[in-house]
């Protein structure tokens, strides 16, 4: 039988790395990721693993010690990984994110300084948007760097880190009025900030805390915290790009990569939905046969298989158009929107197709119909990013006259 959502036209380096990651994902992920989940315990030996493939370098320039490759090998082995454990690929999304910045809009000292580092895994990456009281409305962020001399001083509160724990590299997006009097447009007052922190859980550096893990639903091993800037102090020079008022076109640059990824990533838990689904079918009788056999279940089968094929072409469509150079706005929304609706859609279907056994912390699905919610949320919600779709259709479609 061939596999669900292959991709045409790779090469024989990408299907060399493929295969790589995904015998990587069958022997060291699928086996422990259910236990590690339920006591929510930081995959430690995975990420070791995945240094050594050399995968938190897979994006980073060849000059700087990583293998250079494309945004949809990236994409492609994100979808492996979440296929065995969405955790593990949100440790390595925002490093990436934070690497594609520094590699797009950073100082040649900003890369020199933390690009090989990043490509050995050495030194961590996080970036900070969101605060306790906005979720996508970025215009209405507070958090406030101002300068004093060579330093910023920074203040302020923020919200769901990912790797807020253990990345020693945080970019962190807050106004800076230096430069942006009163009144200038919120997207122009805004400006990234590289703030190194030692990895942990409390005070991490003089004036920033990282108060602890969140509790959550799913989406459990990795650390999500929250990040506390009193009086925080740092260098003028670890302003991303080295000019103030772009850090809002540099975060959205990022998440543009980082919606690909959540694309990815709900391809990658649809497939793995679907995989336990059909097998458990073959497995499981009533009236006298398997339950794959009914009508039933396999018009189930054939709706999954169809929604992880549309999801994976729209996600590789995405992060080929990202790789050309083109805007891709349009392309990474609709793959998010589409990839993690049909993924929370898969993995219900396959969790009715378990029947009871579906709510048993015993079945894999369990977990997966627990990690899919978040998908619908990160990197912008549904509303958020039919918002991006219908403006961008508008301005394709404008009527001239």
């Amino acid at each position: 039988m061939t596999r669900l959502a292959q991709t045409a036209g790779l090469n024989d380096v990408q299907r060399e790395i493929l295969a790589t990651v995904r015998d990587f994902v069958d022997k060291e992920i699928i086996p422990v990721a259910t236990g590690l989940e339920h006591r929510d315990e930081y995959p430690t030996e995975i990420v070791e693993g995945l240094k050594e493939l050399g995968l938190f370098g897979l994006m980073i320039p060849e000059e700087y010690g990583g293998l250079g490759e494309s945004l949809l090998t990236y994409a492609l082995c994100v979808e492996e990984i979440a296929r065995g454990w969405m955790s593990v690929s949100g440790i390595i999304n925002t490093h990436f994110i934070v690497a594609y910045m520094l590699k797009q809009h950073g100082t040649q000292e900003q890369k020199d300084t933390f690009l090989p580092r990043m490509a050995l895994g050495e030194v961590r990456g996080a970036f900070s948007m969101s605060e306790p009281a906005l979720g996508s409305d970025v215009s209405a962020i507070s958090s406030k760097g101002v300068r004093e001399g060579d330093e910023y001083v920074l203040n302020g509160q923020k919200m769901w880190l990912t790797n807020g724990g253990t990345s020693t590299l945080v970019a962190v997006l807050a106004r800076s009025d230096e430069g942006h009097p009163e009144g200038t447009a919120p997207h122009k007052s805004m400006t990234t900030f590289l703030v190194e922190k030692e990895a942990g859980f409390g005070e991490v550096r003089p004036g920033l805390t990282i108060p602890g893990k969140i509790d959550k639903m799913g989406y459990k091993g990795v650390d999500t915290t929250e990040l506390i800037m009193d009086d925080l102090r740092i260098p003028a020079n670890r302003v991303l790009g080295g000019t103030t008022g772009r850090g809002f076109y540099q975060m959205m640059d990022g998440v543009e990569v980082g919606r690909v990824n959540v694309a990815a990533r709900g391809c990658g838990v649809a497939q793995r939905a679907f995989e336990l689904g059909v097998s458990y079918a073959q497995q499981r009788h009533t009236f006298g046969k398997p339950i794959a056999q009914h009508q039933a279940i396999q018009f189930k089968l054939a709706e999954m298989a169809t929604k992880v094929e549309a999801a994976h072409a729209m996600m590789v469509n995405a992060a080929r158009k990202k790789d050309s150079g083109e805007r891709n706005d349009l392309e990474a929304g609709m793959a998010k929107y589409l990839a993690s609706e049909y993924c929370k859609e898969v993995v219900e279907d396959a969790f009715r197709i378990h029947g009871g056994y579906g709510f048993s912390k015993e079945y894999e699905i369990e977990r997966l119909y627990r990690e899919a919610p978040m998908l619908l949320i990160g990197e912008g919600t549904a509303e958020i990013q039919k918002m991006i779709i219908g403006r961008r259709l508008l301005e394709e479609y404008r009527i001239q006259g």
